[in-house]
């Protein structure tokens, strides 16, 4: 014979499963409601950052467009400066020691020791260019300037990295192009929360479930035929 539990321990168990299913129920919307906050906040950081690699990622795919033709606009002025020949070795050092005395600020890019004994070295920074020919010689330098407009500015920091694939004995040397690396690391990052965050608040919308996986479907589709038909089949 099966026998019951009084009714008052059947109350107190019943009492005591409904609370524990009321708190996960308190516990989820908090997570809900604070990865809804974060969502919004992390995308309010990258709004400009995305804004600005946005358009000129649009500049760099539609070279015809008049604004993208901000090479052809350029400014360029010569000058000639004395310097000092550096004690130093090393291409970097040397053309840091020229920085220094020329009074210039930026990224070193490409470095060239000519046979006629000439230094060359250009620093870079986005909107200008700087191109030094340093004749070790005559203790004299040779500097043009390039600057570009608004729209060169974008490209400029679409592009930017401070280090080149297959040349890595190049290295950032500028406190603020370490800085920016930085903080396209945090982009990066931002934009796989965002992904994450958003399929988790969809997943937790049922009634969005249905038109959320069509979306989902199309671009998984799109972006797996640019990877096989670009990268594979075509490659």
């Amino acid at each position: 014979m099966t026998v019951l539990a009084p009714v008052e321990t059947r109350d107190v168990r019943h009492d005591a499963e409904h609370e524990a299913w009321i708190a996960a129920r308190r516990r989820a919307a908090r997570f809900r409601l604070r990865m809804r906050r974060l969502h919004t906040w992390v995308g309010l950081y990258l709004l400009l950052f995305l804004w600005l690699f946005s358009v000129s990622g649009l500049v760099l795919n539609h070279s015809k467009w008049t604004v993208a033709q901000f090479w052809k606009a350029r400014q360029e002025s010569t000058s000639e400066r004395p310097i000092q020949v550096p004690n130093a070795t090393d291409d970097v050092a040397i053309a840091m020691d020229f920085m220094r005395q020329l009074a210039l600020v930026g990224e070193i890019g490409e470095t060239k020791r000519r046979a006629d004994g000439a230094f060359e070295f250009q620093v870079v920074k986005p909107g200008r260019i700087v191109r030094v020919q340093a004749r070790l010689d005559s203790a004299r330098a040779k500097i043009t300037t390039t600057r570009v407009n608004a729209w060169g500015v974008l490209d400029a920091l679409h592009k930017l990295t401070g280090v080149k694939l297959g040349e890595p004995a190049l290295s950032r040397d500028w406190a603020l192009t370490w800085i920016w690396s930085l903080a396209m690391d945090a982009i990066a990052f931002g934009m796989i929360f965002l992904v994450v965050s958003a399929l988790y608040l969809w997943y937790r919308l049922p009634s969005k479930r249905r038109l959320g996986l069509v979306a989902l479907g199309l671009g998984v589709a799109c972006c797996a035929f640019f990877l096989y038909g670009l990268g594979a089949r075509f490659g």
